[in-house]
C-alpha cells in the first residue's frame, strides 16, 4: 500500500554516515522540518543492513521511509550497501538518496545503475547544507508518495 507523504504524521529517516560533523549538520537541518522526523543514524553499511533487517540491537528498528546514504563508509561502503539493498526484494522499495562528498562521475553512474533514487553532493558550507536538506525534505517528505 502506498501512502502519500502528506498523510504520514511522522517519518523515519535512516542516515548512514560516519562523519560526526555531517551527522550533526543533518540533525540540525532535520530539526527545522515542519513534520516530525525521527532521524536514525548508523555509521557504516554493515550496521545499516542490521537496522533494515531488524537484527541484533536493531530488532525493534522501524522500516525507514527513506535512507540518506554516504558512499565513503568503513566496513561496508555505501556502494556495496546500495547494491545489496536494491537487490533485496524486501528492501528495494525504500527510497535511497545518495548524500556524499564524491564528485566522481563513476560514482554517479554506479549509483544510478544500482537504482539510487537521487545523487546529491554534500555542500561544504552550513547554510548551503541546510538549504539542500530543506529542499530534500520538501520534495521527499511532502511532495512525493512514499512506498
Amino acid at each position: 500500500m502506498r501512502v502519500a507523504a502528506t498523510e504520514i504524521s511522522s517519518l523515519d529517516v535512516l542516515l548512514v554516515e560516519d562523519s560526526a560533523g555531517d551527522v550533526r549538520l543533518a540533525q540540525e537541518a532535520f530539526r527545522a522540518s515542519d513534520k516530525p522526523i525521527h532521524l536514525h543514524v548508523v555509521g557504516d553499511g554493515i550496521e545499516a543492513l542490521s537496522f533494515l533487517r531488524h537484527e541484533g540491537t536493531h530488532k525493534n528498528a522501524p522500516r525507514p521511509n527513506l535512507v540518506l546514504l554516504d558512499l565513503n563508509l568503513p566496513k561496508m561502503d555505501g556502494r556495496e550497501f546500495l547494491a545489496v539493498v536494491k537487490s533485496d526484494a524486501s528492501l528495494n522499495s525504500i527510497p535511497m538518496i545518495i548524500l556524499t562528498a564524491s564528485d566522481a562521475k563513476e560514482d554517479v553512474a554506479y549509483c544510478y545503475q544500482h537504482h539510487a533514487n537521487c545523487f546529491v553532493r554534500k555542500p561544504g558550507q552550513w547554510s548551503t547544507f541546510e538549504s539542500v536538506v530543506k529542499d530534500m525534505n520538501k520534495f521527499w517528505l511532502f511532495m512525493v508518495e512514499l512506498p
